[in-house]
């Protein structure tokens, strides 16, 4: 396995250079008293040592050995729990998490950097913080102030974890049929009865206490999703004088087998009348979680997005090493036996596509975390309602079309390495298998799909989709200069954007079946045309910098490359749109 590089100078150049975002920072008091652009890099630096030089190397060995589980005991692979201390006491764990608790309050832009080299580094560690990070958003913006005096100091400080206990063994997506019971106790607090699946690190040894955000109904509960509450149950119960109490019967009952991230703990959580308190109004637990939703998404992008980084790093590293064939006659190195890998067509299409997607995924998520700071922190309540729009628009998109093309980008990694990608010395194959749940939890790729078109395209009259295209169609109104080809492929790819959203609209109410069979070609429609229009930006940043030498020639030649081999894939899902969902609906169910 290849050491993990951070790409610091692309992460600075797209936050400083394309997103400047120093000037929002700068317009927003809140940010304003804590970060600045010399901060940001300095805070970058030691997040890459840190993942780099204690993280990364024990990627593959914590996969090897994985989870133990006895008896309701969790044991982490060797080398977790000093790791985790130092994430702990370097304040990593609420890096952006509210300073009146201790945290960093860190903008949203910045923490993604930081998110995709924790994912990089390891996906399955990665998770325990990832997980308390948002557990601590949600507590944060809807706990009692009592509440979170009591857990968030430990959480942020990274000595206790929290998790999010949502689904059930019969629910799935759907959590308004849930079952868990939410039994009121006469101290104001609940018993909280029932079982939860698929709960990222619901057992552990990592730290003293466990914090579960967990989803139940009361006993008067309108049926449905307008049902749920919101409760913080802690493994062991909290004293006044803040010490830990009695063990509370919130219970590891199994852990699951899985494809991959195998030293993440995925618990099944039996909750036995523990004893929990209501976070937020009643029946209105959904809507808290959804609060911290649009960050989540994001942040499980960003594991396609981390994932598809350390793939890209072994490939290149093994296709500029291996030596096997030959190339055309002006590439061939007669004075060895072979030529290197990374003189064949194939190999370089694939190397190509791979930087095309790892660099302008890296643009997108920095770009969404923007308008998530800009939705927070704005001045104006007209810059933070514009911006809120972006968001509802692109998160979708950031979780699944970031996630998908990860996938596309590691499977291209392991097949650059032949036989030694399938096997596991080079580490190739656990960033597939590590990737690959990422397309499927927060909400698999098919409903975010759906959310997107049907929800916030079709729902919005398509008025939500307008925002994005007028500020690419502004960007386009600009000199071109020597982009022009490129201009205008992007502007076609927008126009047949707005014209396919238009056909949907019009045509769905009589195709009741339409949204949902053209769903996914829309999400990725939608991220091909968000790519290009940042590898744009990107690229007519680098042209102005000679300066940067290779960097700025790679980035210029990237984004041909992106317009040349992978903008046109539009031009099928279009066509593929347009064929609406007859053919899809043809079948009887005998027929399959």
């Amino acid at each position: 396995m290849s050491d993990y590089r951070v790409a610091l100078q692309d992460m600075n150049f797209v936050l400083h250079d394309v997103l400047n975002v120093g000037a929002d920072w700068a317009s927003m008091p809140q940010m304003s008293e804590v970060i600045d652009p010399d901060t940001a890099r300095a805070i970058l630096d030691e997040a890459a040592k840190l993942t780099a030089n204690l993280i990364a190397p024990n990627a593959r060995a914590a996969d090897e050995e994985g989870i133990h589980f006895d008896n309701g005991v969790v044991t982490t692979p060797k080398g977790y729990k000093e790791q985790f201390k130092a994430l702990a006491e370097g304040g990593w764990v609420g890096v952006t998490a509210n300073p009146d608790f201790g945290g960093m309050g860190m903008p949203k832009t910045l923490s993604a950097q930081y998110e995709e080299m924790m994912c990089a580094a390891d996906i399955s560690f990665s998770l325990y913080s990832g997980l308390t990070a948002g557990a601590i958003m949600s507590m944060d913006l809807h706990a009692s102030e009592e509440l979170k005096n009591t857990y968030l100091p430990h959480m942020v400080a990274g000595e206790w974890t929290g998790t999010m206990c949502l689904t059930e063994p019969h629910a799935g997506t759907d959590l308004g049929i849930i079952r868990t019971k939410a039994v009121p106790n006469s101290d104001g607090s609940y018993a909280i009865t029932g079982t939860k699946i698929f709960i990222t690190g619901g057992e552990h040894d990592l730290t003293e206490n466990i914090i579960h955000l967990v989803l139940a109904k009361l006993p008067d509960a309108p049926a449905g999703t307008k049902g749920i509450s919101l409760f913080v149950v802690p493994k062991f119960l909290v004293n006044e004088d803040g010490s830990l109490g009695a063990r509370n019967p919130a219970v590891a009952g199994s852990v699951e087998h899985k494809m991959g991230i195998h030293a993440s703990a995925t618990c099944v959580m039996n909750f036995d009348a523990a004893q929990g308190w209501l976070v937020g109004e009643p029946h209105r637990g959904l809507a808290a979680m959804f609060t911290m939703m649009n960050y989540e998404r994001l942040g499980v992008g960003i594991q396609g997005l981390g994932a598809a980084a350390r793939s890209y790093c072994t490939a290149l590293d093994y296709a500029l090493d291996r030596r096997q064939g030959r190339g055309a006659k002006a590439t061939q190195d007669t004075a060895a036996e072979a030529d290197p890998l990374i003189v064949h067509g194939d190999v370089r299409r694939m190397l190509l596509t791979m930087k095309a997607f790892v660099e302008g995924g890296r643009a997108f998520s920095s770009y969404v975390g923007q308008q998530l700071d800009r939705a927070k922190y704005a001045e104006t309540a007209e810059q933070r309602q514009a911006a809120e729009a972006q968001v509802q628009l692109l998160t979708p998109v950031a979780k699944a079309f970031m996630t998908d093309t990860g996938l596309e980008t590691t499977i291209a990694g392991q097949q650059i390495l032949g036989g030694h990608g399938f096997v596991r010395e080079w580490g190739q194959e656990q960033w597939v298998r590590d990737c690959r749940i990422a397309q499927i939890y927060e909400g698999t790729n098919g409903i975010q799909a759906l959310d997107l078109l049907g929800r916030k395209v079709v729902g919005s009259g398509g008025a939500l989709l307008q925002p994005f295209a007028a500020e690419i169609q502004t960007f386009l109104r600009a000199d071109s200069g020597v982009w022009a080809q490129e201009f205008k492929q992007l502007g076609a790819a927008l126009t047949e954007l707005e014209r396919v959203s238009k056909h949907v609209l019009n045509n769905c109410k009589n195709d009741e079946n339409l949204i949902n069979s053209v769903a996914v070609d829309y999400l990725n429609l939608v991220g091909y045309v968000a790519y290009g229009y940042l590898w744009l930006r990107m690229a007519k940043v680098a042209e102005e910098k000679p300066e940067l030498g290779d960097f700025s020639s790679s980035k210029v030649k990237t984004a041909k490359f992106y317009f040349a081999k992978i903008l046109p894939r539009t031009q099928g899902i279009v066509a593929s749109i347009e064929a609406g969902s007859g053919s899809m609906f043809a079948f009887s169910e005998s027929e399959f």
